[in-house]
């Protein structure tokens, strides 16, 4: 993302995984590492894609260390996709090895929004969550698991209007039952084209906004 950017291989479950950290230039008094998931691999999802740059740029701004990192079969990680199982136990031991206590955030874009409900979903009794970020969350095309309750008030679910790769119906279809908010987006579709500095706003605003603590 920056010439400071650690690009750096860390072994893992099915071997290595090419993480990417960043660090803020004022990091939070008690430290804290936010862990942020691309899109699906097999659509090239990347850790440089521009929404989860944004995402990593947000955290970074409001004192977060950042932590992208590519899926199995992406770039230098080793493995092969597994839709969305093993690469939840990826992200998994990427938080065990680099966030092992601490503040901890989670961030996904798409697929990676998936994959982050799971992360947190098996995270719950183990590490409290400071915040839990989903945007454009793959609802069509996986069966995302519900958020836990207790996450509702520390979690931000953004959503394009107009989003033609993951309609905003199936969004809503996941959240309703949940009564889980989602934050919709007027006239954004699935990339936030022309809308990345909005998102990056927004996200800004919920870090600071006092739920992620």
């Amino acid at each position: 993302m920056n010439a400071q950017t650690d690009i750096r291989l860390i072994d893992g479950p099915a071997g290595a995984i090419e993480v990417a950290i960043d660090r803020p230039e004022a990091p939070r008094p008690l430290g804290g590492v936010a862990v942020i998931a691309h899109p699906h691999p097999l659509f090239g999802g990347t850790m440089q894609n521009k929404v989860v740059q944004t995402l990593a740029r947000a955290h970074l701004q409001t004192g977060w260390v950042t932590v992208r990192f590519n899926f199995r079969g992406v770039g230098q990680s080793a493995g092969v996709h597994d839709g969305g199982i093993a690469e939840t136990e990826d992200m998994l031991h990427l938080i065990r090895s680099l966030a092992p206590a601490g503040p901890l955030a989670l961030a996904g874009f798409s697929f990676g929004a998936y994959v982050t409900v799971r992360a947190a979903v098996a995270l719950v009794g183990q590490r409290v969550l400071s915040s839990v970020i989903c945007v454009g969350t793959a609802a069509s095309r996986f069966d995302v698991p519900v958020l836990p309750q207790e996450l509702h008030d520390r979690s931000l679910v953004l959503h394009g209007e107009r989003d033609e790769t993951v309609p905003l119906s199936a969004v809503m279809d996941w959240a309703r039952p949940q009564m889980l908010p989602v934050a919709v987006i007027p006239e954004v579709e699935h990339f936030f084209h022309g809308r990345l500095p909005l998102l990056k706003s927004l996200v800004v605003r919920h870090l600071l906004s006092g739920d992620a603590h």
